[in-house]
């Protein structure tokens, strides 16, 4: 990258703190949302009998369906600015200065997403056939709650944290 073209990018990051700033409390919001969510879960099934369990695991998020899952997922990740300012930060450095800084770049953000599909699809598949496992009531109200206590420590510290 030439000497102008530093100053581009330095004047691209400068101008872009304030978006930076509202994408990171949005992030953080967001992620405190989604924990308040998995708090109010775990404390919803507290006393609940449980008898009948085949019809336990046929309700509640899992009937949601795999695209509202996803359309959670997207949200979550578009809402981390911490994957921009990594992209921005790390991939610069393995574009050769007689290529396109764009282009390289969006290859190089692509086969990063191709990467974190396969991981996290081989992930799900592995949690899945734990499912039986992670359905039971006790197991599944500790989870939420854990979760969301991680998710609003998460939120809380992705809208404090400055860059």
């Amino acid at each position: 990258m030439g000497v102008a073209g530093r100053g581009r990018f330095a004047a691209l990051v400068a101008a872009s703190e304030v978006a930076y700033f509202v994408l990171r409390i949005v992030g953080g919001a967001f992620l405190i949302f989604l924990g308040v969510r998995a708090w109010r879960a775990a404390w919803r099934e507290r006393g609940i009998d449980h008898g009948d369990e085949i019809h336990r695991s046929t309700t509640g998020s899992a009937a949601r369906g795999w695209l509202p899952a996803c359309g959670d997922g997207f949200v979550v990740q578009l809402a981390n600015p911490k994957a921009a300012v990594f992209m921005m930060a790390f991939y610069p450095q393995f574009v050769p200065e007689d290529r396109p800084l764009f282009a390289t770049t969006a290859v190089l953000a692509v086969l990063q997403v191709v990467i974190e599909l396969a991981f996290y699809l081989t992930l799900a598949a592995c949690v899945g056939r734990a499912g039986a496992w992670f359905r039971r009531p006790k197991v599944r109200r500790r989870v939420e709650a854990a979760s969301g206590t991680v998710l609003v420590g998460l939120g809380v510290k992705v809208a404090a944290t400055s860059a």
